[in-house]
């Protein structure tokens, strides 16, 4: 697999209307229902089941299990060394859990999923860049 098949795997999600806990390209999906549906398009099964979580998980659990997964089934590297087709993860507010994802497609350009929003590519502006808090690639990335 090469950075291009995950960035065009993702791509291919664009336009899947947001719907929470989903992951059905064309049909819903969330943050992490598009980066579980590029991981199952190039990548294969999934390495473990999702539970059911709720819009405010990460504030009533305040466990970081998002990091804590990509950690389990990821590469982590530093955030200044993601390249496209690496997996971004943000904190949404001081001192809380990782709880949103992305897919950098470009320079300083992110594929995402997020409320109130279908699938899109947008550019990494600084609100989004200054909450990254970690990167990771795909396993089996050749390039």
């Amino acid at each position: 697999m090469r950075r291009a098949d995950i960035v065009g795997a993702a791509r291919g999600w664009l336009g899947t209307p947001y719907q929470h806990q989903a992951s059905r390209k064309g049909a819903g999906t969330d943050c992490v229902g598009l980066v579980r549906g590029v991981w199952r398009e190039l990548v294969g099964d999934e390495p473990q089941r999702v539970p059911a979580y709720t819009p405010d998980w990460a504030e009533l659990s305040g466990d970081d299990m998002l990091l804590e997964a990509a950690r389990r089934h990821m590469s982590e590297m530093a955030v200044g060394a993601a390249l496209q087709g690496d997996v971004l993860l943000f904190r949404m507010g001081l001192g809380c859990p990782a709880k949103h994802c992305a897919i950098l497609s470009g320079e300083a350009r992110i594929i995402h999923a997020y409320w109130g929003r279908s699938v899109c590519e947008t550019r990494l502006v600084p609100w989004w860049s200054r909450r990254i808090v970690a990167a990771f690639s795909f396993p089996g990335l050749e390039d």
